[in-house]
């Protein structure tokens, strides 16, 4: 779903105008945001009935190059993981 096709639900669901619905739009995914920058050191953030974003480390390792088959060398890194809470699981039927 595009940010556009949420902002149109929102307006309609909430009977709201498209101006209103895209602030409160851009409100909650700011707060996503900056709850997940405020938790880097946690690791974890949790937002109640959706679920948990979980900052991970993935280890260095190697690869191919898969249009030479050469081998190359992967850095290390930090992933983003998310693991839905089981009301959302069961919303989308899982």
């Amino acid at each position: 779903m595009s940010k556009a096709a949420l902002v149109e639900r929102v307006a309609k669901k909430g009977k709201l105008s498209k101006a209103e619905a895209g602030r409160t739009v851009d409100l909650v995914m700011g707060e996503i945001m900056a709850g997940l920058e405020a938790s880097k050191k946690e690791g974890k953030y949790t937002i109640g009935t959706f679920g948990t974003f979980a900052i991970t480390k993935r280890a260095a390792r190697k690869g191919r190059n898969p249009q030479t088959g050469e081998p190359i060398k992967i850095k290390a890194s930090k992933v983003l993981k998310f693991k839905p809470a089981a009301q959302l699981k069961k919303a989308a039927g899982c």
